[in-house]
């Protein structure tokens, strides 16, 4: 699914449908080049889910947990690791299966260890300040709501045909 955020507003509305539909143990992937939007899209998804403390990069830090509504929030950036073991190392999916919510910055250098989960890829869009978003779910724990999900980011779906053919 192809959709298109023409400013930082709705970059952060669509992160919020998205969260709308996420539930306890899922893992969201974040990809996209430096300064494309991830934290944006994880401070828009924090925001909906309930968290109030500043959502800020871990980059140094790694993993930031915060206090949602109805989960824990794990946010984890993976930007400064350079092998599998140290992503293992993380135990991003015991968070996930404690029953949090993860969310993964620079999550596609993992991609092929971190299991079902719902990417996001985000690009600096043609215009300034608008994104292009691409969202798919890998495995079957998005099956029943993927429809739904793709019906209620409807609004904001691509309408670039270049970007419709990636």
């Amino acid at each position: 699914m192809n959709l298109f955020a023409p400013s930082p507003i709705v970059t952060r509305e669509i992160a919020a449908v998205v969260a709308s539909y996420l539930r306890l143990g899922d893992t969201v992937v974040l990809a996209g080049e430096m300064g494309a939007g991830k934290t944006l899209l994880v401070q828009g998804m924090c925001t909906a889910l309930g968290v109030t403390d500043p959502v800020t990069s871990p980059t140094f830090n790694l993993v930031h947990s915060y206090a949602g509504n109805d989960a824990t929030v794990y946010h984890a950036d993976l930007y400064r690791l350079k092998n599998r073991d140290e992503i293992a190392d993380l135990a991003l999916e015991e968070f996930s299966q404690q029953g949090g919510i993860v969310l993964i910055e620079w999550g596609d250098v993992g991609d092929d260890i971190i299991g079902e989960h719902l990417e996001i890829r985000i690009s600096l869009g043609k215009e300034d300040e608008s994104r292009d978003i691409s969202v798919r779910a890998v495995g079957k724990r998005w099956d029943l709501r993927w429809p739904r999900l793709v019906a209620a980011t409807k609004m904001y779906a691509s309408t670039d045909a270049e970007w419709d053919d990636l």
